[in-house]
């Protein structure tokens, strides 16, 4: 028999209700573009057998709709504004008390294995085992690097093209393969794994045999009217026409979406690659896991591309959360991404912790809860990425305050937009200057501002 001292000393990550955690996530991937979301042409097989066995949530927002801000959030529980890193060039300061941190206190290996857009890689954050673009880069010889370089260079690629690499040069192929080796070696150890990929995120270049899976004429294009953005903030309208958007024609869109749609089916076979690990090795069965995104992609929505706005398409996120033996289905209360932090903690066991996100887990154990009455994001322009000219670069930011029924993008020096997201979900027409919803208006504003305060 094990003595009372022995018991008392042994660590606390024996206790039987706690879990390890793997966190899956993607990059750029929009909500609907997943089979388990009702989408009837994109390939998940893999995101959609995780939602089935788990809960998959139909109204979950990023707190901010670029890479850097919004992975900053998910691994501090913190706004931008709170934990500084507010455009792509901010590194999250050294300071910053993350996730990996806290499990680490509690007796757990930590990693991160994959794109985390630290900015500064010489910061770990937390995470004891690291492994990021440089890694895989270090990993290859000079003519595959060429290579490599030649075929992915234009990162901001939105063309669909067939990739000739082989798939062993996809940076995210090594990452999926160096998560299931930490799987491996780290089994019978409590750990907390992030296993981050850089698909969907453009270039739109897929590996062939993915790109082949899609044919252009078949794609369904999102409405798209012209004109559209032309009754909103006008950034959106400025930014789709440099960049060639607004032009683009209906063929070109559905040759960019056969390449999006390749990459979300990439992704999707390396999220498979480490769940099947996950299960093969047993370990389901005490691993809390989490598929998500840092932001969404436009996909030709409004005529536009990649992220940086509000529109559902780019603030809205995918969400799924598998618990060994835990509650399925779907949850359509609205969450943020910074609730991920505290709900994680009480899921996994090890307490609750003291954050601006609210842990979830009463909603997630279809317990009597107190759910969001709004999602808010902040969005900070970001240099020689919105326009050309920077001329947003340093205005305060755009804020969102999304309800059930409406949404208000807010800007203090410039043209709002109000979205009745019950009757206009596919939010074209601007309700800004309606004088029945001055009211609306009034109020959601006052919450932009509180938010961006707290």
């Amino acid at each position: 028999m094990i003595s009372r001292r022995a018991l008392l000393a042994a660590p606390a990550y024996l206790a039987p209700t706690r879990f390890n955690l793997l966190f899956l996530m993607s990059d750029q991937h929009q909500r609907r573009a997943s089979g388990c979301y009702g989408h009837a042409q994109v390939r998940t097989p893999n995101i959609d057998r995780l939602a089935s066995r788990g809960l998959r949530f139909e109204s979950a927002y990023c707190p901010s709709p670029v890479c850097v801000p919004s992975r900053g959030s998910l691994i501090t529980g913190l706004h931008p504004h709170s934990h500084g890193a507010k455009i792509l060039e901010d590194a999250l300061p050294s300071t910053s008390r993350t996730i990996a941190h806290y499990f680490a206190e509690k007796g757990y290996l930590t990693a991160a294995i994959g794109k985390m857009h630290f900015v500064d890689e010489t910061q770990r954050h937390g995470f004891a085992h690291r492994l990021h673009e440089g890694d895989f880069t270090a990993s290859l010889t000079p003519a595959q690097r060429q290579q490599v370089r030649h075929d992915h260079g234009d990162a901001g690629g939105i063309n669909g093209s067939a990739s000739e690499l082989p798939i062993e040069l996809f940076q995210d192929h090594w990452f999926a393969e160096q998560s299931v080796k930490f799987l491996h070696q780290n089994k019978a150890k409590p750990f907390c794994l992030w296993a981050s990929f850089l698909q969907p995120h453009t270039p739109f270049r897929p590996h062939r045999d993915y790109f082949a899976k899609y044919v252009p004429e078949q794609m369904t294009l999102p409405p798209r009217p012209l004109g559209d953005l032309e009754n909103g903030f006008p950034g959106n309208l400025v930014r789709a026409k440099e960049r060639g958007w607004a032009q683009q024609s209906d063929e070109a869109a559905r040759q960019s979406l056969v390449g999006y749609y390749g990459n979300v089916s990439q992704m999707d076979s390396y999220i498979g690659r480490v769940y099947d690990t996950l299960c093969e090795l047993g370990l389901d069965k005490n691993t809390v896991v989490v598929y998500t995104s840092d932001h969404g992609e436009m996909a030709g929505a409004h005529r536009t591309w990649t992220k940086h706005n509000m529109y559902e398409e780019s603030v809205g996120v995918p969400l799924v959360i598998c618990i060994p033996d835990g509650p399925k289905g779907v949850r359509r209360e609205i969450v943020e991404q910074i609730d991920l932090f505290p709900t994680l903690t009480e899921l996994c066991g090890l307490g609750s912790v003291k954050l601006p996100g609210r842990s979830q887990k009463a909603l997630i154990e279809g317990k009597r809860h107190t759910p969001r009455e709004f999602a808010y994001s902040e969005y900070y322009f970001c240099r020689k990425v919105f326009t050309k000219d920077d001329r947003y670069v340093g205005r305060p930011p755009l804020l969102m305050v999304r309800t059930a029924q409406y949404k208000l993008n807010y800007l203090s020096w410039d043209r709002c937009e109000l979205f009745d997201v019950q009757k206009d979900p596919g939010e074209f027409a601007n309700r800004i200057d309606d004088p029945t919803l001055s009211g609306v208006v009034r109020e959601l504003k006052l919450i932009a501002e509180r938010q961006f305060r707290a």
